[in-house]
């Protein structure tokens, strides 16, 4: 992927916020470029939703900045906050309320001028599939049309950037891959930072991936080069046969090889099979090594396998650590 030479859209330089004794961010670097669509990941508590607060000028950091277009979050808040859409996780409806009247609505909150408001609701409901039902009260929708009519008024007053907080949560798979690919049409006129906990999404979704964990950021990069880095020395998974050996001798033996590091057993699923993890010390591929050991001890050798993280284990080695 090519990133564009001019400036970022959002530049957030050593970002720190303190509620108290507690440290939620801890000085944290990115930036994000027009255009690009960037998975926001991280566990419950990481810090994920107090960046996108102070982003969106919801509340102040203790220290650092983030610039969104050029324009300080702090002394140009209400310049920034008409750049952002924002979807939250529990939609934000008047179930009492016609479709094409909350939009108006929100539009008229947003400062949209009702002429460019008669062009806008009709367009954005095209856009998220909502205008066979923008004379229906929101509350008869179902959860797929109200996901969709809460995106359209992220995007009424037409802004650069676009906030989406769990988007697919509670939908059927059908509607989930609806959603999914209207995320990625939007982004290709608008950046997109979309946070979630449900990785297959960031995956078919994302450009960049920001994995953020105890108000650091741990990991930053797309799919591709998350996988490379961890690929530069990955672990390798050594099966053999039971045999009435006991798991923590041969886990003792491997521990003892001078370019072993750690070595972990692994549950294995079927009976008279034992299985390990091992990391290497230097960045040799261990698998001669490894079968040249079970050869030499005379153990029944089953696999021998690089054991390279998809995204999944990609998080979880990042938010463990």
């Amino acid at each position: 992927m090519t990133h564009s030479a001019a400036a970022p859209m959002i530049e957030v330089a050593d970002l720190r916020k303190r509620y108290g004794e507690i440290d939620a961010l801890k000085g944290i670097s990115f930036s994000i470029n027009k255009g690009e669509i960037v998975g926001f990941l991280g566990p419950n508590g990481a810090g994920k939703s107090t960046c996108l607060k102070i982003m969106t000028c919801f509340i102040p950091p203790t220290s650092g900045s983030v610039r969104i277009g050029g324009l300080d979050v702090q002394e140009h808040s209400r310049a920034v906050r008409k750049r952002f859409g924002y979807l939250p996780e529990n939609a934000p409806l008047y179930s009492d309320m016609v479709a094409y009247d909350y939009l108006k609505f929100v539009g008229a909150l947003r400062g949209v001028a009702s002429r460019k408001l008669a062009q806008r609701i009709p367009a954005v409901a095209e856009q998220c599939g909502v205008t066979d039902v923008l004379g229906q009260v929101v509350g008869t929708l179902s959860k797929g049309y109200r996901q969709r009519l809460c995106l359209a008024q992220a995007l009424i007053h037409d802004p650069e950037i676009l906030v989406l907080d769990e988007p697919t949560v509670g939908l059927d798979p059908n509607q989930v891959v609806e959603i999914r690919s209207l995320i990625k049409d939007l982004g290709k006129e608008r950046t997109v930072i979309l946070s979630t906990h449900i990785l297959p999404e960031v995956l078919v979704t994302c450009d960049r991936i920001v994995i953020i964990h105890r108000g650091k950021i741990v990991a930053n990069g797309t799919p591709r080069e998350l996988q490379e880095a961890q690929a530069s020395n990955p672990p390798v998974v050594l099966r053999i046969g039971a045999d009435g050996l006991a798991s923590e001798a041969v886990a003792a033996v491997l521990t003892q090889q001078p370019w072993a590091g750690a070595v972990r057993m692994r549950p294995v699923g079927l009976a008279g099979e034992l299985e390990f993890e091992i990391a290497g010390r230097g960045a040799d591929d261990l698998r001669e090594r490894v079968v040249a050991l079970t050869t030499a001890q005379k153990w029944r050798l089953l696999e021998v396998r690089r054991e390279l993280l998809d995204l999944e284990g990609i998080f979880r080695k990042s938010t463990q650590e």
